[in-house]
């Protein structure tokens, strides 16, 4: 049987030689096919690499999603903190002034009925909650202490039953008060954020002295506070002394008003050498200048 050829001929020009290939039928037939093949794949590949492109785009499109949301996230994190600071603190200055001009005294025998009545006498569950609080604190008090039992703007006793040395009522290092309680412009972010304390300029390595008796609850490093302790008086009340260079207290030793319980540094976020320095009632900042005698 005569194999079957694919004859080329090849003409160079004008002058030249003409060319023929003659190539087998089959050999055609196999450079189709793999050129064929060739072609396929080629395009699968460009298809693979078009669709991985476009996942990459769209991986990099939800990247940048999620950073966003991150972001704001963060930004409504801080709002809500910011917040609640001044929902305590509001709260702490109602309760001063509360305590201080004598609302809510207790009128009637029984505890349990008498604070749910009161509760049920108002509109509003926050403040029915906070006068069934006020009722039960001062029906506490006089029961325990007497009716003469005197509560002073902390919402702590001031009397005989506390000792001066256990109110924290002197500085606790002498000093320029570079920020004060309350709002004012972050020195960092540059927007507007609460202050939970004073700050009180002094040069570095200045002695910090506790500003009343009481018994040390932290003493090591806290975030953005740098080394940090806290102290606790009694009467659920606490101070904070923050951005110390040195700790010369452990946690559980009893401290004394006007020990030296650490030295003014930088650590933790800070511009300056300078002590941060709280007062805190039931875990609520409130304004330490009330207290600061000069």
């Amino acid at each position: 049987m005569d194999k079957k050829f694919y004859t080329f001929l090849i003409f160079p020009g004008a002058h030249g030689q003409l060319h023929k290939i003659r190539l087998p039928f089959y050999i055609v037939h196999l450079v189709l096919a793999f050129s064929v093949v060739g072609i396929m794949t080629i395009a699968a590949l460009a298809n693979s690499y078009a669709r991985m492109l476009l996942k990459v785009s769209n991986y990099n499109n939800l990247r940048t999603e999620r950073e966003a949301l991150k972001t704001q996230n963060r930004s409504l994190e801080n709002a809500v903190t910011t917040t609640n600071a001044k929902l305590d603190s509001l709260q702490s200055l109602a309760s001063e002034v509360a305590l201080t001009y004598g609302f809510g005294e207790a009128r009637r025998p029984g505890f349990p009925e008498a604070a749910l009545a009161l509760a049920a006498q108002t509109n509003s569950t926050v403040e029915s909650s906070y006068q069934a609080s006020l009722y039960a604190f001062n029906l506490i008090r006089q029961s325990t202490l007497g009716p003469s039992a005197d509560v002073g703007p902390l919402g702590m006793f001031t009397g005989d039953e506390a000792g001066h040395e256990s109110v924290p009522s002197i500085w606790p290092v002498r000093g320029q008060i570079s920020a004060g309680f309350g709002q004012r412009l972050d020195p960092f972010s540059g927007e507007g954020a609460f202050h939970s304390g004073v700050d009180i300029r002094a040069p570095y390595g200045t002695r910090v002295d506790s500003t009343a008796d009481g018994i040390v609850m932290h003493a090591g490093v806290e975030s953005g506070y740098g080394n940090e302790i806290i102290i606790d008086h009694g009467f659920g009340i606490m101070t904070k002394y923050g951005h110390l260079s040195k700790i010369f207290v452990v946690v559980g030793e009893e401290v004394k008003q006007g020990q030296v319980i650490g030295a003014v540094g930088l650590t933790g976020m800070t511009t300056g050498p300078h002590l941060h320095y709280e007062v805190l009632v039931n875990d609520t900042p409130v304004n330490p200048m009330k207290y600061l005698h000069e």
